[in-house]
C-alpha cells in the first residue's frame, strides 16, 4: 500500500444545520471523500486523534458539547461511548495514545489512562473555563490555557505520583503574561522543559515562551484578535488566524542587514518581555505578502505532513487548502456547507481505513483474520478515582503481531551467521568490556604472557646481532687503520716511493760509517 496523505475533520451544526455533524475523511489532493463517521457534534478543542502505528489500528476521540458523553471510534465505526464525569469543553491525547486530558467550564482538569481507564487526577486547575489543552510531543508534559488568561504547564510524572493523590498538584510554571482569554496553544519539537510553546490570546497577541526558563522570548502583536494558530515543524514560522478572515503568516527568521554579515538569517525576536513585534496586515509592504484574505470566519488551521499545504477551516464548513509558498489557493473541499469546521489534521492514510481492512481483537489462521489489525485497547473511563483500581492498575497491551512467512524467509538469518557474529562482536565485546568472565579472562591474560615471552626472545635475538655488527664494523676500522699506516712506509706505487728509497739509502751509508769509524 503506497502512502498517501489524508485530511480528518470534524463538524459541528450552527444555527442553519440540522442534525448532528461528523467525522470526515478527504484525500488532501481530489477533495474526495473516504470515510465518515456520524453522530458527533464536537466543538474546537475537543477531538482527538491517535493514528494507526506499529501495527495497531488507531482511534479517534469526540467529546460532545451537550451531553456528558465521549464517542470513541476506530478507523471503521462508532465503537464506545464512554459516560464522563461531567461535560468537557476541551479534550487531548499524547502522541502516544497512553493518556488522554479533558477540561471543563469550571476550570477542572480531568487525566485518564486510555488502555485500562483508570482516573489519576481530577484536579481544579483554573478558575475559569478551561480552553485548551495540549501534551508536548514527549508527552512529559501538559499546558493548559483558560478563560482567565493563564497558561499553566503540568508534569506527567508528578501527577500520576501515587504519594501525591491527595494533595493539590503544583504547575511546573504558569505563565500570565496575556491579559485576556487563551484560545490556543501549540507545542514545539523537543523535550520537555527545552521545548518552546505558542499561545494566543484575545488580547490581540501571540506569545513565544521558553519552558525551561519560564521566560517570555517575544510577544508578537496583531490587529484583531487571534482564534487559532499553526505551527510549521520545523518552528520556522506560524499562522495566526482571526475571526474576520484573516491569516498572518510570520517568519520566525529574518535576512540580515549588515552588509558583509557571514550568515544570511537571524533569529526574530527573544529579547523579552520588551520584545514586541507588531504585525499589521495593512501598513508595511511585507506584512501585506504574508496575509492571507479568506473573507471567512476562520476556526481551525493545519498544516501538511510536507510543510507544503496550509488547511483553512470555516464557520461556513468549507476547507480550503493553500500553498504556503506563493499563498494560491489550490482547491475548495465543499460538501460540508452548513456546518462548522470544528477540528482539521493531516495523517497518512490508515491501513485499517474502513473499506479496505477489517479490525479484529483475536487471532486466527484464515485470510480475514491475517489481514486484521488489532485494535488499540479503549476501557471506559473512570467517573471517580478508585484506590483500589490503581493498586490492581490491570492495563491491557496488544502484543505486535507476528511475522508471515514471508517475512520471515526475507529476513532469514542461518545459525553459522548468528555464531560468526556472536564470536566477532559479542565475545569481542565480553573481553574488552567490564562484564569480562573468569575463564575469558585466564585464556587472555595468557596470550598475553606468551607473547610477551616471545617478544623478549626477539629482542635477544635483535641485541645480539646489534653488537655483532658493532665490534665487526669497530675491527674492520681497526684494521683500516693500520694497513694505511704501513702503506705509508712500505713499497707504493705512488710518487712517493723513491724519496723514502734514498732515505733508506742514505741511513744505510751513515751507519756503515758509524761502524768503520769504530
Amino acid at each position: 500500500m503506497h502512502l498517501q496523505e489524508i485530511v480528518l475533520c470534524s463538524t459541528a451544526p450552527t444555527s442553519a444545520a440540522s442534525g448532528p455533524g461528523a467525522i470526515v475523511l478527504h484525500d488532501i489532493q481530489t477533495g474526495s471523500t473516504f470515510a465518515s463517521f456520524k453522530q458527533t457534534s464536537a466543538r474546537t478543542n475537543s477531538t482527538a486523534v491517535v493514528p494507526t502505528r506499529d501495527g495497531q489500528g488507531g482511534f479517534i476521540l469526540s467529546a460532545q458539547p451537550e451531553k456528558s458523553i465521549m464517542n470513541v471510534y476506530n478507523f471503521q465505526k462508532l465503537s464506545l461511548k464512554i459516560v464522563l464525569p461531567e461535560k468537557l469543553s476541551c479534550v487531548t491525547v499524547d502522541s502516544k495514545g497512553d493518556y488522554c486530558a479533558g477540561g471543563t467550564a469550571q476550570g477542572r482538569i480531568y487525566i485518564w489512562e486510555i488502555a485500562s481507564g483508570i482516573m489519576y487526577h481530577a484536579w481544579d486547575a483554573h478558575y475559569r473555563q478551561v480552553n485548551v489543552l495540549r501534551f508536548t510531543h514527549d508527552s512529559a508534559a501538559l499546558v493548559s490555557g483558560s478563560e482567565d488568561s493563564a497558561v499553566s504547564v503540568w508534569s506527567i510524572s508528578s501527577l500520576l505520583d501515587d504519594g501525591s493523590q491527595n494533595d493539590l498538584p503544583s504547575p511546573f510554571c504558569t505563565l500570565t503574561d496575556h491579559t485576556l482569554p487563551v484560545t490556543d496553544i501549540l507545542c514545539g519539537i523537543g523535550l520537555f522543559p527545552t521545548c518552546r510553546i505558542l499561545t494566543a490570546s484575545v488580547d490581540h497577541s501571540v506569545k513565544l515562551w521558553d519552558l525551561s526558563s519560564h521566560t517570555l522570548l517575544t510577544t508578537f502583536q496583531f490587529p484583531h484578535p487571534i482564534k487559532v494558530l499553526a505551527w510549521d515543524v520545523t518552528e520556522r514560522l506560524f499562522f495566526a488566524a482571526s475571526e474576520d478572515g484573516s491569516i498572518h503568516q510570520v517568519n520566525l527568521f529574518r535576512q540580515r542587514e549588515e552588509k558583509f554579515a557571514r550568515n544570511g538569517l537571524e533569529a526574530v525576536g527573544g529579547a523579552g518581555v520588551t520584545d514586541i513585534i507588531r504585525i499589521d496586515g495593512e501598513g508595511q509592504e511585507n506584512s501585506r505578502k504574508r496575509l492571507i484574505s479568506v473573507s471567512q470566519p476562520i476556526t481551525t488551521l493545519a498544516i501538511s505532513l510536507t510543510s507544503s499545504l496550509l488547511l483553512v477551516g470555516t464557520a461556513t464548513g468549507l476547507i480550503q487548502i493553500y500553498d504556503i509558498a506563493s499563498h494560491q489557493l489550490l482547491r475548495t473541499i465543499s460538501t460540508h456547507k452548513g456546518f462548522s469546521i470544528t477540528h482539521l489534521s493531516t495523517m497518512l492514510k490508515p491501513p485499517d481505513l474502513v473499506g479496505h481492512v477489517s479490525l479484529s481483537l483475536g487471532t486466527g489462521s484464515t485470510p480475514d483474520a491475517r489481514e486484521s489489525i488489532p485494535v488499540k485497547p479503549v476501557t471506559p473511563f473512570q467517573r471517580m478515582r478508585d484506590p483500589k483500581a490503581r493498586e490492581l492498575h490491570e492495563v491491557a497491551i496488544m502484543l505486535p503481531a507476528q511475522p508471515s512467512r514471508s517475512t520471515e524467509a526475507f529476513f532469514e538469518y542461518s545459525t553459522d551467521e548468528l555464531l560468526r557474529d556472536h564470536a566477532v562482536f559479542v565475545k569481542a565485546a565480553d573481553i574488552a568490556g567490564s562484564g569480562t568472565t573468569g575463564v575469558s579472562l585466564q585464556s587472555r591474560v595468557t596470550e598475553l604472557e606468551s607473547e610477551v615471552s616471545k617478544l623478549r626472545e626477539q629482542l635477544g635475538k635483535a641485541k645480539g646481532i646489534n653488537d655483532t655488527m658493532w665490534e665487526t664494523i669497530v675491527q674492520k676500522m681497526v684494521t683500516e687503520t693500520k694497513e694505511g699506516k704501513g702503506k705509508g712506509k712500505g713499497a707504493s706505487d705512488d710518487g712517493f716511493v723513491a724519496l723514502d728509497d734514498e732515505d733508506d739509502d742514505s741511513e744505510g751509508v751513515s751507519r756503515r760509517r758509524k761502524r768503520t769509524r769504530s
